[in-house]
């Protein structure tokens, strides 16, 4: 079985696709190529890569649209490729969740880079308990959010935390970079039957800011009109 990290690439233009698999392949990623956004997210599953190169203006299911629906299952990280160089064109697919976007055209050796800078970020570690069950458990650099026996060490110190702070704090850990509406942290975690308003989730938001400082590797950032993510560099 091959240990290569894999890149899915959705292009329509099959002369760049191509191009991209052999830079990407010279750096000894496995590659694999769809024109088209329903061959995408087909792809998606049964291909399971570690990266999504992702071409906005796709035939058929455009990429934002496939951006919505990997994330909608999914963490891989995505860097969406576009010829738009509008800052709303930019900013529309961070907040779906892209991980980078990047105009065309590139440089061979800045995509190269930024693939590899992308893959660099911190991820959830699912570790294991000697049965063999899962752990839920995050670590950034002087943090670890561990779900699994509600605790959260911080800067070599355990933190006190009410289970909801701990939950929303791994929750937004667990999806680096991911933007997240105060709705949808309502429904994640106080769950669809809870009867309140958003202004829950900024109390708690700013509780966790009392508690816990930004970090040169990581923080709690207000999206502002959207909602917050656990942005990281």
């Amino acid at each position: 079985m091959s240990n290569k990290q894999k890149i899915l690439i959705v292009d329509d233009d099959e002369n760049i696709a191509e191009l991209i698999s052999l830079y990407l392949t010279k750096e000894c990623f496995e590659t694999q190529i769809v024109h088209d956004g329903e061959a995408a997210l087909q792809t998606f599953d049964r291909f399971e890569p570690d990266l999504m190169l992702l071409d906005l203006m796709l035939p058929g299911i455009d990429g934002y649209q496939v951006c919505r629906e990997v994330r909608a299952k999914s963490q891989t990280p995505i860097i969406m490729l576009s010829a738009k160089g509008e800052v709303f064109d930019k900013v529309l697919g961070l907040e779906l969740g892209a991980d980078d976007y990047m105009e065309k055209p590139f440089d061979s050796k800045e995509l190269v880079a930024r693939v590899k800078a992308v893959l660099r970020r911190y991820r959830p570690v699912m570790q294991e308990k000697p049965d063999g069950s899962a752990i839920k458990k995050v670590d950034y650099p002087d943090l670890s959010i561990n779900l699994t026996n509600y605790s959260v060490l911080y800067n070599g110190q355990i933190i006190d935390m009410p289970p909801k702070e701990l939950e929303l704090l791994y929750f937004l850990a667990s999806s680096p970079n991911q933007v997240f509406t105060r709705e949808q942290l309502l429904d994640h975690i106080w769950g669809y039957e809870y009867i309140g308003d958003t202004r829950t989730v900024d109390v708690h938001i700013k509780r966790l800011r009392e508690k816990i400082n930004d970090h040169d590797s990581w923080r709690i950032a207000t999206v502002w009109g959207i909602g917050y993510k656990f942005e990281t560099t």
